[in-house]
């Protein structure tokens, strides 16, 4: 046996061409195994297995466990690999994407969820709070039923891919035609046609119907509090009285023959302007500005004048505008920088994490021009232009610096302090949507149905009472802001922050970042749990430590926490 093995040996080192080859072969022979056993796995039903398994009885699913015995540790690897950047789909139909996993036979890109939403059911029949079917509708190409964004998917197209679409991007209405075609709008702008004509299947799922040739099965989407009402890419801001000197404060105008929302976002936008003003014929161009603020809203019936060129939109009168907010940008507020000089003292802009520290940030970088700190380093905050990410804290040369922290001695190195409180219950959900998902993504319904959650409010929820409590006995001038009210009023809550910060206040920025609040990390409004992940148990114990904060701010001459914090 020793002979031919030597002989071998001898016969490589003189061709460790063929040596080399010979081993280059035999790992990609290998590899091609690895990756075949892995694919093969996934592809049936036995594919539901390790981790999958353990979420599938998580969330109610009636596979069994026998199910899956047979998978390979490597078949799992390749499956949550690919699961890994997966979505979940529309909110309102996220119960019956549970249903259609116990079905599932294989592992696609995430539209396969939403085509599985409602099998066996019809979409019409589906009235959950979140979105209704409003009827079929006429659509001409010439004059579409509605006139927002549209996209095509002529193989995957579904109704929940729909609305949710049309729904993330604050449209009051989504409608299907042609069986693949979804369109997008605030406004049905067309006659009622007969149920029969809207006849067509849906590509992405036979068991519903998108409409039919030049007829759209339409849908009300109950958006949230926070979504845009739209015209096509304009944003739709409300009725407003005529400003005192008009000309003053909307220096562009123009008479349009034939006016519609359409032409005077187009000229506006070409104009270059941010704030397109309707009022009867004539379209003013303009920016927010002292003179038209836009912050004294008057009821839309007072606006309620047909536009000439186009019946089912108003276009205000002579004494009570329109307006909408165009794609362009205003730049007043985008210029931003470090201190010119190294600042004396050190401010904090300290929050419990979930309480919106990232979205203070861009606002007082908005409101100051100058860049703020922070405690930490987070590379995707400086990729998405915090630049102050990257110094020290120490550095001087921001006007204000991120923390979490919560320890006296932490704290005491804070000359002064900007404290940002949120109402607990929704700051816990938002840190643990951050764990899990990212900065605007979202926990999984595993984690939430898992034990993660429970443990999480177990070790997080004191640390928000105690987080608040520390920073106002610790700190040495603490200003105190809660999230909800900056909500409701950005304009004197931002002031106010500027002014503490020690910076004369432009109005003209703070009506700028108005415009542009919301920045590059806010989570979509629409994406909501089906249920409450909040135990009787778990809410007596946030109840009482609400309470505690609310005495510990009253003791300080403070105004307490907002009235929706407190437990009814």
């Amino acid at each position: 046996m020793a002979k031919p093995l030597l002989k071998i040996q001898r016969y490589f080192r003189r061709k460790p061409v063929r040596f080399f080859s010979l081993i280059l072969l035999y790992l990609t022979a290998g590899s091609l195994v690895f990756l075949h056993s892995g694919f093969v796995g996934d592809s049936g039903p036995g594919a539901r297995g390790g981790r999958d398994s353990v979420v599938a009885s998580e969330m109610g699913s009636r596979t069994s466990l026998s199910d899956t015995r047979g998978l390979s540790i490597m078949s799992r690897v390749f499956k949550e690999t690919r699961r890994s950047g997966r979505r979940f789909g529309p909110p309102w139909m996220k119960k019956s994407v549970r249903e259609g996993r116990e079905t599932e036979g294989r592992a696609g890109d995430y539209t396969n969820n939403w085509n599985r939403a409602l099998k066996g059911r019809n979409a019409k029949d589906m009235d959950d709070g979140r979105a209704k079917y409003a009827g079929c509708y006429v659509d001409d190409t010439q004059k579409r039923a509605l006139r927002g964004v549209s996209f095509f998917d002529y193989k995957k197209m579904t109704v929940f891919r729909c609305q949710d679409n049309c729904a993330e991007r604050g449209y009051m209405y989504a409608g299907l035609e042609f069986g693949a075609e979804c369109y997008c709008g605030h406004k049905i702008q067309a006659p009622n046609a007969s149920e029969s004509e809207c006849n067509m299947e849906c590509k992405g799922e036979k068991s519903n119907l998108c409409g039919g040739a030049n007829r759209l099965s339409i849908y009300r989407l109950e958006l949230s509090q926070e979504s845009a009402r739209r015209y096509g890419s304009a944003i739709f801001k409300g009725c407003f009285h005529r400003p005192d000197n008009v000309t003053l404060a909307l220096p562009f105008s123009a008479i349009i023959q034939n006016m519609s929302v359409d032409k005077c976002v187009d000229m506006c936008t070409e104009r270059e302007k941010s704030l397109a003003v309707l009022a009867g014929d004539r379209c003013y161009c303009g920016f927010p500005t002292p003179l038209f603020s836009l912050h004294e809203l008057e009821d839309e019936n007072m606006c309620l004048h047909r536009c000439h060129g186009e019946e089912f939109e108003s276009c205000g009168n002579d004494k009570f505008f329109v307006v909408y907010q165009t794609q362009v940008q205003d730049n007043r507020c985008m210029d931003r920088h470090f201190l010119p000089a190294r600042a004396k003292q050190l401010v904090a802009l300290a929050s419990f994490p979930g309480a919106g520290n990232t979205w203070a940030r861009h606002l007082i970088e908005l409101a100051t021009g100058f860049y703020t700190g922070s405690y930490y380093f987070d590379g995707s905050l400086y990729n998405k232009g915090f630049k102050g990410e990257r110094d020290h804290w120490r550095s001087g040369r921001t006007i204000c610096i991120k923390t979490h922290e919560s320890g006296r001695k932490e704290i005491e190195a804070f000359d002064s302090s900007i404290l940002m409180i949120r109402n607990p219950y929704k700051a816990l959900m938002a840190e643990f949507n951050r764990k899990y998902g990212g900065h605007i993504g979202f926990a999984s319904q595993a984690h939430w149905r898992g034990k993660e959650w429970p443990e999480f409010v177990k070790n997080y929820a004191p640390w928000w009472a105690s987080h608040t409590l520390d920073w106002l006995n610790f700190g040495k001038n603490v200003h105190v802001v809660h999230f909800e009210n900056v909500k409701r009023d950005l304009f004197s809550q931002l002031k106010g922050m500027v002014q503490f910060l020690g910076l004369k206040v432009s109005e003209d920025r703070l009506l700028c970042v108005e415009g542009q609040k919301d920045g590059n990390f806010k989570r979509s409004g629409l994406r909501k749990l089906e249920y409450d992940p909040y135990t009787p148990e778990m809410r007596a114990d946030i109840n009482e430590l609400i309470r505690t904060v609310d005495s510990a701010l009253k003791k300080r001459n403070m105004s307490g926490v907002p009235e929706e914090y407190m437990p009814r």
